[in-house]
């Protein structure tokens, strides 16, 4: 297909990268386009802020998660019937899963995609060297940059600094953004977005849009979008169940971390995702055959969670009649007999899990995993890959699955009996498909015999 596309790239975090692309979105909307956005890496919050403010649709595109063939799939499809996409990269441009290498870079991703990148460079307290910074990434290494904007730098410096960069490294300047302290969209925890919150940073995001009118060449962005080559992707292969399979799937304020992509694999695979509320709903929805716990943030509403003793009675109840139910991090958690809430207060919780979690104040574990089991039953037999990042941990976090971490550390994490697959790590469907396909025929088969 031919679609226009560009990614915001940065030499480090930090760089503003999240509130230009967000403001790159908006005036582009504003313009009467059709947007489609993505996030390089794993991270779910950007993607979600996308579409939740914005109302761009938006998805991942990590070359951990998949192969080549499946990441350009992935991006034709969600790229498909909108006039342009945006991409957002992740730390810096060149900074991969391992220190030393850029595999799985923003750098990794724009190659295997073919999108051209727009360097944003942050100019506080330089000027003249912001030149050598454009000039070394440049040349560093094979890359698609084809443009740059330069960040947090006055008009009057840009007049001045524009046409060496361009001069040194044959690039276009396309723009720059003073320095706006009324706007900061780096600073909060974007996942943490209310529905009462929602108008507030709309307005806020047309008034930076508005002002990246003013200092930013979008025309100049929209015709590096244009140059990029054609791209295309084969659908990877999976089973689909018969019929409609209906699954329980958890979405409200303290379950909200989830892969879109994850989600559309499902459906595929035969299943009919039936959205309900842990804290609000009474009980399950009637007729599912399983039970989806995504990631999110149980220890914010432990109290609401701990209150709705139905629901909590119903999901143990479930679980130990054989439905079957995949969670991670945050669902994980919720299934634990208790966990401590956000304010230090121990709450129960479903008990499904033979265990307490805590609040460690620092990350416990981060990162990409590999994960494996000897299981033959289980969900992720064959393989599967994922991320975890949590502050608080499990007493019983469970060793049903080998995990890899990218410098080859290998430890025991999640519970898998064939029947509950629950862990900390937030698995990538897309992985390994057969995931979203064995699932599915689990909770297809628990329907038949009830």
């Amino acid at each position: 297909m031919r679609q226009p596309r560009f990614m915001i790239a940065a030499p480090a975090s930090g760089s503003g990268k999240t509130m230009v692309t967000c403001g790159i979105l908006q005036a582009l909307t504003d313009r009467g386009l059709k947007l489609s956005s993505f996030k390089c890496g794993p991270d779910y919050i950007d993607p979600m802020f996308h579409s939740k403010v914005i109302g761009a649709r938006s998805r991942n595109l990590d070359c951990f998660f998949t192969g080549d063939e499946t990441l350009r799939y992935l991006f034709c499809r969600s790229a498909e019937g909108t006039d342009i996409s945006v991409v957002e990269g992740v730390m810096g441009f060149y900074d991969g899963r391992r220190s030393s290498d850029s595999d799985g870079s923003s750098c990794d991703v724009s190659l295997r995609t073919g999108t051209p990148v727009i360097l944003l460079v942050n100019c506080r307290g330089s000027a003249l060297s912001s030149a050598a910074v454009v000039k070394g990434f440049k040349e560093f290494r094979e890359n698609n940059i084809r443009g740059v904007i330069l960040n947090n730098m006055s008009f009057y410096v840009y007049e001045d600094v524009k046409p060496v960069i361009e001069k040194e490294t044959g690039l276009k300047v396309v723009g720059y953004v003073p320095k706006m302290t009324d706007i900061n969209l780096e600073s909060r925890h974007l996942g943490l977005v209310m529905p009462d919150e929602i108008q507030d940073l709309r307005d806020a995001l047309h008034t930076l849009a508005g002002r990246l009118e003013e200092t930013l060449d979008i025309d100049a962005i929209l015709e590096i979008a244009r140059a990029a080559p054609e791209i295309e992707g084969k659908a990877p292969e999976h089973g689909v169940v018969p019929g409609t399979t209906r699954i329980a799937f958890a979405d409200d304020d303290a379950f909200c971390f989830t892969y879109e992509d994850n989600l559309a694999l499902l459906r595929e695979c035969g299943a009919e995702l039936v959205p309900f509320s842990p804290i609000r709903d009474k009980a399950l929805p009637e007729g599912v055959g399983g039970l989806i716990l995504s990631g999110g943030y149980p220890e914010l509403h432990g109290a609401a969670l701990e209150s709705n003793r139905s629901m909590l009675a119903d999901i143990r109840a479930k679980a130990e009649g054989g439905m079957p139910i995949l969670a991670e991090c945050g669902g994980f958690m919720y299934l634990h007999k208790r966990m401590e809430d956000a304010d230090g207060v121990m709450r129960e919780m479903a008990g499904v899990i033979d265990g307490e979690v805590t609040k460690k104040g620092k990350l416990t574990r981060f990162g990409y995993v590999t994960l494996s089991s000897d299981n033959p039953d289980s969900v992720i037999a064959g393989g599967a890959r994922g991320h975890e990042f949590h502050y608080w941990d499990s007493s019983n976090c469970g060793d049903s699955w080998k995990a890899v971490k990218s410098s080859g550390k290998t430890y025991g994490a999640g519970h898998d009996n064939g029947i509950i697959a629950a862990g900390f790590p937030h698995l990538y469907y897309y992985s390994n498909p057969d995931i979203a396909y064995r699932f599915v025929s689990k909770c297809s088969a628990y329907l038949a015999k009830h």
